[in-house]
């Protein structure tokens, strides 16, 4: 007899049958049948418009807007900052002297600092998936700290319809010139915007031809060999916009809806009824309502008032399951695409904190600082050291660790004691600690050290009460005076300086 409930061996027909379901072409998957196409395919026929509909939707959509912000805050925040790793103190300290005075210079267009472009990187990566940073060398006369710029393109820049053969033999696709090996040798920018009417030029070639060495593509590579960027908002795209129309369409009803209080129906058309007014173009009488009217109405007339239907219970559920995806799309917590915390937890929040603080970590090592500003970094170093701003070996120089910016928690007083606590049994190091607040451990130092010399030149000793779990309180106690039998009094001890 058979056996309904006969399950399959392992590795037998069934089992492998039942692994390869998404293949099958049954009933209910017979019309699944996506193309098998490559992603730069797809990226090459679809990218401007995919990226025109982004940059509309990052404009126009609010829940896109602000997702766009809080991708750019949480991946760069105030700037991931360079520490130099360099062995000699005093060359150290004069490279990041050096370079923070530089950056407030890097900007070509001299909107921003480093760490403005690297906000302005981050947002790119969001609407369009990518974005270029051509390096702009200086000459002297022009004033420099040290002689070099950056100067951001956005994607639209690099005409993804150029796909040819270059008359060196290399391969141009989506814009980009590869030799015979696969390496990238230059870009083949426009002149200018396509979409910028103020920009008109005299006649000139469409395109410039840029080495690759002077140029940096900030994306997230997402298949293997994946030669041009996707806006990050791709997957939520449709919804938002689809969300976006039906939010309009309700608030529109609702407003059709209470422009009519009521209708009027009369036996006698000409008699005029409940402060009626003249006709309009269409034959259409409108009547006025106010306050305190008591109508008396004739036999066969009549008043029924509007009651317009309402969005209903499931209006609320609709848009939070809504947005939950859209928010899974975008992979940001739900509360920070749409601001709504009600049903959220230190728990909740904290689990999904942590997950989101994993994804965005991820591209600050894997992109922003891998493309960005390490080869940044390199060239500074090397233009620092030719123009004579840099006295030093530019190899000696080179070695730097990127420190993002600090996170903070739901709850920083139980991270801070569960950080000593590990410092204390030697999980991790002082520096990490330091380094994972957003801060330079050496700077961090010298503050430390500073302080600690002020407090001792102005007489001030510090302590913590030992056993505080409410928060760190220190209290400025002054030292007693040796020529005096009785200790400090109250009134001699200045302001209160006790702090929280």
């Amino acid at each position: 007899m058979f056996d309904l409930f006969r399950r399959p061996k392992p590795g037998g027909p069934e089992a492998m049958r039942a692994r390869l379901e998404g293949a099958m072409a049954k009933r209910r998957l017979r019309g699944w049948n996506p193309p098998l196409e490559n992603i730069n395919a797809l990226v090459a026929s679809g990218g401007p418009k995919l990226l025109a509909r982004s940059r509309e939707l990052v404009v126009t959509n609010g829940y896109a807007a602000n997702a766009c912000e809080a991708f750019a805050a949480n991946l760069v925040g105030d700037g991931i900052k360079p520490s130099s790793l360099i062995t000699n103190a005093a060359l150290r300290d004069q490279v990041q002297k050096l370079w923070l005075a530089w950056t407030d210079e890097a900007d070509a267009d001299g909107l921003t600092d480093f760490y403005g472009l690297q906000a302005m990187v981050a947002r790119e990566m969001f609407v369009a998936g990518e974005c270029f940073v051509r390096l702009r060398p200086r000459r002297a006369e022009d004033g420099l700290l040290v002689p070099l710029q950056l100067q951001l393109l956005q994607s639209e820049m690099l005409p993804f319809e150029k796909t040819e053969t270059d008359p060196n033999g290399n391969r141009i696709r989506c814009g980009i010139e590869f030799d015979l090996i696969g390496r990238r040798v230059a870009y083949h920018f426009r002149r200018r915007h396509p979409g910028d009417s103020t920009d008109q030029r005299l006649a000139v070639p469409d395109t410039v031809r840029v080495p690759a060495e002077e140029v940096l593509h900030i994306y997230r590579p997402i298949d293997a060999g994946q030669i041009r960027g996707l806006p990050h908002v791709a997957p939520a795209m449709v919804r938002l916009f689809l969300l976006d129309q039906y939010d309009d369409a309700e608030l529109d009803r609702k407003k059709t809806a209470a422009m009519f209080a009521g209708f009027i129906t009369k036996t006698a058309p000409e008699d005029p009824m409940m402060g009626e007014g003249a006709a309009d173009l269409d034959g259409a009488a409108i009547s006025s309502l106010e306050p305190g009217t008591m109508q008396v109405l004739l036999p066969g007339e009549d008043v029924k008032f509007s009651s317009p239907a309402d969005v209903g219970g499931g209006y609320e559920a609709f848009q939070y399951r809504t947005l939950l995806a859209v928010s899974a799309s975008l992979g940001l917590p739900y509360h920070l695409v749409t601001g709504d915390v009600r049903q959220a937890n230190y728990s909740s929040l904290r689990a999904e904190l942590v997950e989101f603080r994993r994804r965005i970590g991820q591209l600050q090592h894997g992109v922003m600082a891998h493309q960005l500003c390490r080869p940044i970094w390199r060239r500074w170093v090397e233009t620092a050291v030719l123009s004579g701003a840099l006295n030093a070996d530019p190899v000696i120089a080179r070695p730097v660790q990127w420190i993002p910016p600090r996170w903070d928690w739901v709850d920083p007083l139980k991270d801070i004691q569960a950080q000593v606590l590990a410092m204390e049994a030697g999980l991790t190091s002082r520096r990490k600690v330091v380094e994972a607040t957003g801060y330079d451990i050496e700077e961090v130092d010298r503050e430390n050290a500073s302080d600690a010399q002020r407090a001792a030149d102005l007489g001030l000793t510090y302590r913590a009460s030992p056993g505080e779990t409410q928060g760190a309180r220190a209290t400025p106690v002054q030292e007693p005076d040796p020529n005096s039998s009785d200790g400090p009094s109250d009134s001699s001890a200045g302001p209160d300086l006790q702090q929280e």
